[in-house]
């Protein structure tokens, strides 16, 4: 009797059964691809060309293709007669892959709305769905994981070699609208990605294939300032202040209204608390005499302003 087999036997929760079937189903895994039981008489098993494969009664998924990659297959004419079946499957498999594939089947007329139904549960679950569309072709997408099962990504990466020639190109080329034959015809004019930065946009609408548009996307391009993702450039205005809009004030403040109408619109809450020197406006020249002398309808006319305060105000100790 297996590990898993003897777990069940006592009476584990399912959670732990399933990992201890995972972690037996790990330990056999070679170079054979790992089916489930279940799956005895697929034809899909017909097409697995070039790798072996033997049946395993102790995983949770219906193929293992690798050490950490769990796949269930589904037929989406069987997935109409029993919707519910394969959202048990996924309650089963829960997180014991790191890499989870549904591998379905599509071999009915009407199909849209049930892969969009399966992909969204996919995306919910952290699975990721290969639609194949013959057995045949599922037998390889089989094979091909197996094959591919210690593979580096460099085999799908772009290669840039490192001559000078090649690396110009790799990066004019992310420009908008600059191809190859461009990158050639800039090289033969400028000679260098130095020249061609400094050169003149005069210069550059003379180049065969380069009009307005393009030279424009290549000006921006060489000109845009470099900053990392999520950040903006720094405005460092009136000493340390980031306007981030320009502020509108209206007419009718006065001098010290508009400063703190400033601090107010572009100070953030935690600066407005420090003394920050910004340019205050100079008090306006009183005229007494002048104010005093000017009717005011509804107001009276006599004007008294007590700018020295009389003996009664003033404390004992400065008399």
């Amino acid at each position: 009797m297996s590990e898993a087999q003897s777990s069940t036997s006592r009476g584990l929760p399912p959670a732990t059964s399933n990992a201890l079937a995972a972690k037996a189903a790990k330990s056999t895994v070679g170079n054979a691809i790992l089916v489930n039981k279940r799956q005895k008489g697929n034809p899909i098993l017909d097409h697995v060309k070039g790798v072996p494969w033997e049946y395993n009664s102790d995983i949770v998924v219906d193929y293992q293709v690798g050490s950490t990659t769990g796949l269930l297959y589904l037929s989406l004419k069987y997935h109409h007669l029993h919707p519910q079946y394969v959202f048990t499957r996924f309650e089963k498999l829960g997180r014991n892959y790191d890499i989870r594939i549904l591998l379905i089947l599509c071999d009915v007329t009407e199909h849209q709305n049930s892969i969009k139904e399966l992909t969204k549960a996919c995306l919910l679950n952290g699975i990721t769905v290969v639609v194949a569309w013959s057995a045949e072709e599922a037998g390889q997408y089989l094979a091909t994981y197996k094959l591919y099962e210690f593979k580096s990504h460099q085999l799908i990466k772009e290669r840039v070699d490192a001559d000078y020639q090649s690396v110009l190109r790799a990066v004019l080329t992310t420009v908008r609208g600059v191809n190859k034959t461009d990158v050639m015809t800039l090289k033969t004019n400028f000679g260098s990605f130095s020249n061609i930065v400094h050169a003149p946009t005069e210069d550059l609408q003379l180049c065969p294939g380069f009009g307005p548009t393009k030279v424009r996307r290549l000006r921006e391009a060489f000109n845009k300032p470099f900053y990392s993702t999520g950040q903006k450039p720094l405005n460092m205005n009136n000493g340390g202040i980031h306007p981030s809009a320009p502020v509108e004030l209206e007419s009718s403040l006065n001098g010290a209204q508009h400063i703190q109408e400033v601090e107010r619109r572009v100070l953030p809450p935690s600066a407005r608390a420090e003394t920050i020197q910004l340019h205050r406006y100079s008090s306006p020249e009183w005229d007494m005499e002048h104010i005093a002398a000017q009717p005011r309808p509804g107001v009276d006319m006599e004007l008294s302003l007590e700018l020295n305060p009389s003996d009664e105000d003033m404390p004992s100790g400065h008399r």
